[in-house]
């Protein structure tokens, strides 16, 4: 397995999660990162400096991959270190910072996060789904008193933390159309395996599939796709959502994609009649399996979900000579 080429889609700790248990699996991982965040430290860096490329979630990616030798886990703990105090760089992580400077010195992302992925010993790859940052719009109802109005909003945080009920979302550029990063559009075509999810649905998962390139080459590609669904249904985004309500809005917003199989937590799934049959609309089997961290139930378990793609893999004949090949 350890020849398998695998690429994770996602952004933020739900993609920390699958790079954790993927290169538990196979050494070839390539990182597509979602690169809309506008919250926190990334989102005050984009406020300053005009057109950056948003650096936490990669930066996250990065980390998880990172080397294990004592050097490269000094230079991972430092790009995780916040700074204290209440000026100007209180809240900021280091890495975020060295990242954007790369990126006003260097200009291409992609040469960026190859350099700093070589100083953190990286194991792989990390590169953006496009190479400008982009901003998520959502159509929202419940926000008004007549709660069948919907609303536009606009912006990663607040998407996520809306207390209406998001129906869709679409992608905006600077240049208007959202274009993928060919490096990352090369590799989905190439991989094995395809994984997307888990994470913030609307904001971390489904934006990947809003961007053409990226879109078709996930619809074109030979690579057996692999849907995680969340733990826990996410306050604000997902609130009230069913696991298979989750595979639903894939339908809605990628009609053409086919999935091969949709991981989910057994105890986190109370009808699996329903999760089976949401899964065969988009061509999928479903693997259910305890994969919930013992001591957390809202996170997943590196080991278990490991175990869990290893399983999809064998069953597959994923990157050999089994029956989908």
């Amino acid at each position: 397995m350890t020849k398998l080429k695998a690429v994770a889609l996602g952004g933020g700790h739900g993609l920390h999660a699958t790079l954790t248990a993927l290169r538990k699996v196979t050494d070839d991982v390539t990182a597509v990162v979602t690169v809309a965040d506008d919250g926190g430290s990334s989102g005050r860096l984009r406020r300053e400096l005009q057109d950056l490329l948003p650096p936490g979630d990669l930066r996250k990616a990065m980390a998880a991959l990172a080397g294990e030798d004592e050097a490269s886990q000094r230079w991972t703990s430092l790009f995780k270190h916040r700074f204290g105090g209440t000026g100007a760089l209180a809240g900021h992580a280091v890495g975020n910072l060295v990242i954007a400077g790369l990126l006003e010195q260097l200009g291409d992302p992609v040469a960026v996060l190859d350099l700093t992925s070589r100083l953190l010993g990286v194991r792989g790859r990390v590169l953006p789904m496009s190479n400008d940052p982009l901003d998520i719009e959502a159509d929202v109802m419940g926000l008004d008193e007549d709660v069948t109005d919907v609303r536009r909003i606009r912006g990663q945080v607040a998407i996520a933390t809306t207390p209406g009920l998001v129906q869709r979302i679409r992608l905006t550029a600077p240049n208007g159309r959202p274009a993928g990063c060919p490096e990352a559009v090369q590799a989905v075509l190439e991989a094995d395996l395809v994984l997307l999810g888990p994470g913030s649905w609307f904001t971390s998962v489904l934006p990947h599939l809003l961007v053409p390139e990226l879109h078709d080459a996930l619809v074109r590609t030979r690579a057996k796709k692999v849907l995680v669904l969340n733990l826990v249904p996410q306050p604000g985004e997902t609130a009230g959502f069913s696991p298979e309500r989750h595979l639903d809005v894939v339908c809605e917003h990628a009609p053409e994609l086919k999935v091969d199989a949709v991981i989910a937590d057994v105890d986190s799934v109370p009808t699996p009649d329903r999760l089976t049959r949401a899964a065969s609309a988009l061509g999928a089997r479903t693997h259910l399996a305890k994969i919930a961290a013992p001591d957390a139930a809202e996170r997943h378990d590196p080991e278990a979900l490991a175990g869990c793609l290893r399983q999809v893999v064998e069953e597959t004949g994923v990157g050999g000579t089994g029956p989908w090949r």
